[in-house]
């Protein structure tokens, strides 16, 4: 070969083989992201199982406490420590199930799409009051226009209940913006505002069908059954009337369930999203878990076995009222606070203690700057992506790692991560405003009815971004 010839093929070498290696680096990134989104319909329900497992074992121990301190003839102030530990534990279990809801939303709980919404509605989103697609809606928008003021329903839910601070903040206003939510009509109003917005829905989204909101009586109905129920059950079981209770009970959800039935679907909410299963289902089947749970809490009483009613209204009612919410604003706040709209700087890694991780960071939202880059990734495969991320400039450049929450576990050492409340502060504040990304890909297992509607959407939030 000549000298020219030699040339001409190292220089055709040069050109081509650097954008091969790339391709073919890029084809082996692209297998790896689509082994990583693989789900299946087994491995979340020992996930699952494991949550229900300390919401058992917090509830028999506090009631064994309590049998203890009867048995022991103390007064009832003994009571006060188990109550205690038994509400955080189970408002920190609480936090888990909107984990699993999490998961449904993003239709990665279990591969099967009806399982994926029995399961995600049934062991998670009705026991704390919820539905999985009116979360779905608000959680996807955020998802879609992550930090957008205007169409991140986070923002405006924050906004509503008076929870959102002025970022950068300071170690003492974290501390003391926690410390207010010891006022306990804090945590009631934040709770509030949530479920008009991932309960309820509003019409403050982007996925929702403006020109079918349905009508307000469907809500009400089964907001009332939810709290009627109640009021008229336990009365007549404390009176001693504990077939007139079952009856009540009964006439009630037979009341609903049959003004469900007949409704015209076109009377409830509709979105651009599509249904899983229908809202007629989902509502008569939210009746139906209610009311089951309700006659199990009155055959308990009726049948001497104890007072049930008193017991699910202060170890499940009270933490879905107080370190349910808690838990939830530690993660809100820090998840996206002081950070932008970009890519790689719209959230951070969480390292931290096994609690933490338990109570604030439930199924995976510990990794929540890679689920927000690919949010079709499961939750147990988030380390994984992490790993794998970080094979790419941008994202180790970037994307912050935070490690513990209060306190640094490595002390005052050089070049150390931030910890949570270090990185909503001054120093890792946005110095540039990055552009705006807008995540169609988070749709990526969703049906949606009429795209052109977000689209909409996605181009003025663009502009405006």
């Amino acid at each position: 070969m000549t000298a020219n010839a030699l040339a001409k093929t190292e220089l055709v070498a040069e050109t081509v083989s650097p954008p091969a290696a790339a391709r073919s680096k890029g084809q082996r990134r692209g297998e790896a992201i689509r082994e990583l989104k693989k789900r299946d319909n087994s491995t979340n329900f020992s996930h699952i199982g494991f949550v229900y497992l300390v919401i058992a074992a917090a509830i028999g121990g506090a009631l064994w406490s309590y049998s203890a301190v009867a048995a022991a003839g103390l007064e009832w102030w003994w009571n006060i420590p188990a109550t205690l530990v038994a509400i955080v534990v189970i408002g920190a279990s609480q936090h888990q199930f909107g984990g699993i809801i999490h998961e449904g939303t993003h239709f990665i709980l279990f591969e099967n799409k009806i399982l994926n919404e029995l399961a995600s509605d049934w062991f998670a989103a009705f026991p704390i009051y919820t539905s999985t697609f009116h979360f779905r809606l608000h959680h996807l928008a955020h998802h879609q226009f992550i930090n957008d003021p205007v169409r991140d329903p986070d923002w405006a839910q924050l906004h509503d209940s008076g929870h959102d601070l002025d970022f950068p903040i300071t170690h003492f206003e974290m501390l003391a913006a926690l410390g207010k939510q010891i006022w306990l009509p804090n945590l009631f109003r934040y709770t509030i505002a949530r479920a008009r917005y991932s309960a309820l829905g509003t019409v403050n989204n982007p996925y929702v069908d403006r020109e079918k909101r349905g009508e307000r009586l469907p809500t009400l109905a089964g907001i009332l059954f939810a709290i009627a129920a109640p009021a008229a059950v336990v009365p007549l079981v404390r009176s001693g009337h504990g077939a007139l209770a079952f009856a009540a009970l009964g006439a009630l959800t037979a009341v609903v369930v049959t003004y469900f039935a007949r409704l015209d679907e076109n009377k409830l909410p509709h979105a651009h999203v599509e249904t899983v299963i229908s809202h007629r289902t989902t509502n008569i089947s939210r009746v139906a878990f209610m009311a089951t749970l309700y006659a199990a809490l009155t055959a308990i009483e009726v049948g001497g076995w104890g007072q049930a009613w008193s017991y699910f209204a202060l170890l499940w009612i009270v933490p879905l009222f107080t370190t349910f919410p808690l838990f939830m604003i530690m993660r809100q706040w820090v998840q996206h606070g002081n950070a932008d709209r970009g890519r790689y700087t719209n959230s951070r890694v969480f390292l931290v203690n096994p609690f933490i991780r338990y109570a604030v960071f439930p199924f995976g939202m510990d990794y929540h700057l890679p689920h927000h880059i690919y949010a079709s990734v499961p939750h147990y495969k988030l380390h994984g992506l992490h790993e794998l991320l970080l094979q790419d400039p941008e994202y180790r450049e970037k994307g912050v790692v935070v490690e513990g929450y209060f306190n640094s576990p490595y002390g005052e050492i050089e070049d150390r991560n931030p910890t949570v409340i270090e990185v909503l502060g001054e120093k890792y504040a946005p110095k540039d405003q990055q552009e705006a990304y807008v995540d169609t890909s988070t749709l990526e297992y969703a049906k949606v009815r009429n795209p052109d509607a977000i689209e909409r959407e996605n181009r003025d939030s663009l502009k405006e971004g």
